[in-house]
């Protein structure tokens, strides 16, 4: 995991997950392809976050895949969370994760720390667990063009968390691909709007409070 330097402790943190494979044991580089698509979107919430004690920080994949029972982003993101702490203390964290980094979320929202998942076209398979997300604010962004994950799999698996005391919901973006490329400033200003209205420092966009509710 990798956090700015600070002067003070933070009151609150935000760590972003990105993308990657199903399958892959090669470690990730410094500028792999889905990290690079993430960065806009933390340099959108570090500017929304700006002198209000809030800190961004990413957690650090020792492999591309999630490799089947191996969960390998999930266990990255458990040690990440750990480290935070321990850096840091008890602060309440938001998760935000794309893709595979949205799966990776999901599965560690049960973490004390946890207090929110933002996932990107997150990859939701039906056999995911979501008893963890119980007491958790979970917020799902899908473009309706995708055609890597499904955006119909975000709406079941929130259908699956109300279930299990999340306050969870999905948004379709309509025209939104899985690499967020098409309509980037929606995206970008949807999730940092998000992110801000969780961490309570700004409104909610008025989309996502009336879908939470």
């Amino acid at each position: 995991m990798v956090l700015p330097a600070t002067a003070a402790p933070p009151r609150a943190a935000v760590l972003l997950l990105h993308g990657g494979r199903e399958h892959g044991l090669a470690r990730p580089g410094e500028w792999n392809l889905p990290a690079v698509r993430m960065r806009p979107f933390e340099q959108a919430i570090a500017r929304a976050t700006r002198r209000t004690g809030v800190v961004t920080g990413w957690v650090r994949y020792r492999h591309r895949g999630w490799n089947g029972e191996r969960r390998d982003a999930a266990r990255d993101a458990e040690q990440a969370l750990t480290e935070l702490a321990r850096l840091a203390g008890p602060v309440p964290v938001v998760l935000v994760g794309h893709s595979m980094g949205g799966r990776a979320a999901l599965r560690v929202a049960g973490h004390p720390s946890v207090r929110a998942v933002v996932g990107l076209a997150p990859w939701c398979p039906p056999e995911d667990p979501v008893d963890q997300l119980g007491g958790r604010r979970v917020v799902l962004l899908h473009g309706d063009e995708d055609r890597t994950t499904d955006p119909r799999a975000s709406v079941e698996l929130v259908r699956r968390a109300r279930q299990a005391g999340a306050q969870a919901c999905a948004l379709v973006l309509p025209g939104g691909d899985h690499a967020m490329l098409r309509r980037a400033p929606a995206w970008h200003r949807l999730t940092r709007d998000t992110v801000a209205g969780l961490l309570g420092i700004g409104p909610l966009p008025r989309v996502v409070a009336h879908a939470l509710a």
